[in-house]
Order: C-alpha cells, then sequence, then structure tokens
C-alpha cells in the first residue's frame, strides 16, 4: 500500500485498530477508541480533512471547541485522548512525519469521590435479597457475595471462569482486568461457601452442553450481559429500601472503603482492586475521612450545642 493511500483516515484508523487487537487490547478499548476516531473523522470530513498530514494541531483545537458543547468534560476527554494515543502511534510507526497531537491540552479531571457507598448493614441487607430456592437467586447471591467479598468490577466477575477459582487457596484469578492485566485476588470463606452452594446446585441446571467453563451462567447456559446483570444487582439494592442506589460497582465502592476503615493498608487495597495508580485507591480514604467527620459530629460531645449560660 502506499503511504499515501496509508495516510488517508480510515485506512489509517482501520490500521491503528489492527494494531490494537493484536496487542492485545481490550475489546471494550478497542471498540471505544473506534468510535471517538469515527467520529473525528466525521467531522474532518465535511472540513476537507481526509489525510493524516492534514491534521494539525490548530485543526484538533478545533475539534475539541467542537466537542465543549456536547458533552461533559470527562467525555472531552475520553475523545481527545484516544486521537492523541492515535496520533502518537501514527507517528511512531512512521505513517506520520510528526505527531500533531503532541502539544494538545486534554481537560484535567479531578478525582470523584464514589456517589454510593454502602454500611456493611446496608451491604447484608442487599446479600439477602435474592431468592435462593431458585437457581437464579442462587446464582445472584453468589454474584453478590464474590462482588461484595473481593471488590472485582462487572467485567471482570462476567469474565470469571471455573479455572479462574481456587478455593483451596482462598483465591481469584482476574485474567481480563482492566488494561488486560491480570491479577490474584483474595476470596473470603463466606463468598466461597456460597459459590460452591451455587455450583453444586444451581450451574448444573443452569448449564447447556457444550460446557465453556464460565462461571457464572445465565438461564440459556451463556455468559452473563453487563446490562442485564447491572439491572438485577440494582434491583436488589432498591428491594433493600436502599435509596442510594448503585449495581455492580457500588459493591466495589463499599469493599474498598470498609477495608481502609477496618485500617487495611492502601498499597494492599490497591493491588487487590488493581489499579494501576495509588491515587486512584486514595479516593477511597477521603470517602473514610468524610465518614469519620460525620460520626465526630453527630457523637463528641463538644460538637453538642452548648448550654445556656446562666443568668444572673
Amino acid at each position: 500500500m502506499s503511504a499515501e493511500r496509508l495516510g488517508q483516515l480510515d485506512v489509517l484508523i482501520s490500521a491503528h485498530l489492527r494494531w490494537m487487537a493484536a496487542a492485545g487490547y481490550a475489546e471494550a478499548t478497542t471498540r471505544a477508541r473506534r468510535r471517538h476516531l469515527e467520529r473525528f473523522a466525521a467531522w474532518a470530513a465535511p472540513r476537507g480533512i481526509t489525510h493524516g498530514r492534514e491534521i494539525t494541531l490548530p485543526v484538533l483545537e478545533r475539534y475539541r471547541e467542537a466537542l465543549f458543547p456536547r458533552g461533559s468534560k470527562s467525555a472531552q476527554a475520553q475523545a481527545l485522548s484516544a486521537l492523541k494515543q492515535w496520533l502518537g502511534w501514527a507517528a511512531r510507526m512512521r505513517h506520520l512525519g510528526a505527531n500533531p497531537a503532541a502539544e494538545l491540552q486534554i481537560p484535567r479531571l479531578g478525582r470523584r469521590l464514589p456517589a454510593s457507598v454502602l454500611t456493611h448493614e446496608e451491604a447484608e441487607r442487599v446479600l439477602a435479597r435474592p431468592d435462593t430456592t431458585t437457581p437464579t437467586g442462587l446464582r445472584d447471591r453468589a454474584i453478590l457475595e464474590v462482588l461484595y467479598s473481593t471488590g472485582i468490577r462487572r467485567a471482570e466477575l462476567i469474565a470469571l471462569t471455573l479455572a479462574d477459582l481456587d478455593a483451596s487457596g482462598g483465591a481469584l484469578r482476574i485474567r481480563r482486568g482492566k488494561g488486560d492485566k491480570e491479577r490474584i485476588v483474595p476470596i473470603g470463606r463466606r463468598a466461597l461457601t456460597w459459590v460452591d452452594d451455587y455450583l453444586c446446585h444451581a450451574r448444573p441446571r443452569l448449564l447447556r452442553a457444550p460446557d465453556r467453563g464460565v462461571l457464572f451462567l445465565t438461564r440459556r447456559g451463556t455468559a452473563l450481559r453487563a446490562n442485564r446483570l447491572t439491572e438485577r444487582m440494582h434491583r436488589y439494592v432498591l428491594e433493600a429500601g436502599i435509596p442510594k442506589g448503585g449495581a455492580c460497582h457500588v459493591f466495589r465502592h463499599t469493599a474498598a472503603t470498609l477495608m481502609l476503615d477496618g485500617g487495611a493498608d492502601i498499597r494492599a487495597v490497591q493491588e487487590i482492586l488493581g489499579h494501576a495508580e495509588l491515587s486512584t485507591t486514595q479516593i477511597y480514604t477521603h470517602v473514610s475521612i468524610r465518614r469519620l467527620k460525620e460520626v465526630h459530629a453527630k457523637t463528641h460531645p463538644a460538637e453538642a450545642p452548648a448550654p445556656p449560660l446562666p443568668t444572673t
């Protein structure tokens, strides 16, 4: 293929996505990158920008301005980051003479505190909601126990296989973590008991041949769908009478916060959660401090209303 043809935006995007697939990027990451790049190409085409050499820093700054009224700062940052990754790759591969996005400024995002964190008592109320006399209810109780015990992500739970469970060692192997990073996380005895109950009494009734080894199955014997799983977990939170909202991720927030409240070392929590940066884990220390301040304000005698001064 000629250098001229390779530099066309559609060809350059396709080549980048093939490289991502070969490099082992997660499918969700590749899909998101495709969406962002195709959106940029659709914006660029009516403006006569169809080749990589026509992309300049002023062009990218115009695109950033076009994004501003259309979405949140987070959405803008994701879109611009995708462009930066793509154009940086194109420059490294010598498809472009230079990286026009090298000096592109991306909106800075502050670390947001988790929207919802459950108390231990609230978590127990949610865990008690599934009807464990049914195969799907027993499965859901096992899922909730795993989420609460390990703090793993929704996608990580869906991807679990039978081979990833080390019951004797009290551990789960997360093979498809964020960024396709693998890690081992501890899982508690209670969660293992519920998973064993599910494996003995529910999974055989949900299984359809051939058995592909997926740990948690739907009624049709297939892997769980992310949106459907979120709907079911969110329903249990609502049925427990908890107005905080949340679904799978609320148990990740809750596990991290309660472990830190209980005195866990922050670097141990970072490793369990699979955070690349310690600063990501530190948001949970802020949640812990916020709770401590609430307790302090409610219980410390110096915070009680002062009694009226005696009159003379």
